[in-house]
């Protein structure tokens, strides 16, 4: 955990300073991921979140081709202030940039999604451990064979987080993350990871592993990497999104999102 606040961990990230998973960062504070798309797209994607609010819950959409989110933050810059990026085209993922400037278009619209690290604090204080902030490590991110709710031209497969636990943190977890809907909610899956067909836990598609150990249960969790899927399957020209586990850090606070 770092000590600096929302905007100063924003201004280093701006900066080219820091360019690494955002977990752990500016402790209280609601993290966002993201997607950019072209106007022409804006639409039915909107719908998608609509459709699927537990890996896509809407915290903002820009006005178009303006890159400020003033709902989230003070002087939020999306093409400056997140640390790694990834750009698809026609959806396929082209380069991971730390600034989006130079690719800017004017009729972009930027969605930012709720995240599961905002809920991780949650759990933290009330004594459930998360093994990958204990290790320093990115969270690991399944695909799976659970299909969404399609909207337009926009389908998929549901990404999930994993986070192992003792049967007894589980079920404190579901209470808790049921908590913030707004951030994924409670858990889609717990157990035998084959069943919603993810064949080897120790090989994620995005993050990194962390060991189940003898005794624990993996937790599943909805993941904001979801519309990158969906974008693949979608193929607009171009789309932006976060690269996973590096996200837009808001001045909103975890504790204004819990519906309890």
């Amino acid at each position: 955990m770092t000590a600096l606040s929302a905007a100063a961990e924003r201004l280093r990230i701006r900066s080219g300073a820091y360019a690494g998973q955002t977990a752990g960062l500016a402790r209280g504070h609601v993290q966002a991921n993201l997607a950019i798309l072209p106007a022409d797209w804006a639409g039915d994607f909107l719908r998608f979140c609509q459709a699927n609010p537990k890996p896509c819950p809407l915290l903002a959409v820009s006005e178009v081709g303006d890159p400020a989110l003033p709902t989230l933050g003070t002087g939020i810059d999306i093409r400056t202030d997140v640390p790694r990026y990834r750009v698809y085209r026609d959806g396929v993922l082209t380069e991971e940039p730390t600034d989006i400037r130079d690719l800017w278009q004017g009729d972009f619209v930027s969605f930012l999604i709720g995240c599961s690290f905002s809920f991780e604090e949650a759990l933290l204080a009330d004594g459930v451990p998360v093994r990958h902030i204990a290790m320093n490590r990115n969270v690991p991110m399944y695909e799976t064979n659970i299909d969404c709710v399609p909207a337009g031209r926009f389908a998929g497969k549901m990404v999930v987080s994993m986070r192992p636990m003792a049967p007894r943190d589980a079920i404190r977890a579901i209470q808790i993350t049921s908590r913030f809907p707004s951030v994924h909610g409670a858990p889609v899956h717990f157990g035998d990871p084959a069943a919603i067909g993810i064949r080897d836990i120790t090989k994620p598609e995005h993050g990194e592993a962390v060991p189940v150990e003898p005794g624990e249960v993996p937790v599943f969790w909805a993941c904001g990497v979801t519309p990158q899927v969906a974008i693949r399957t979608a193929r607009p020209p171009i789309a932006i999104t976060h690269s996973p586990g590096t996200m837009l850090i808001t001045d909103l606070l975890n504790t204004h999102l819990s519906v309890l």
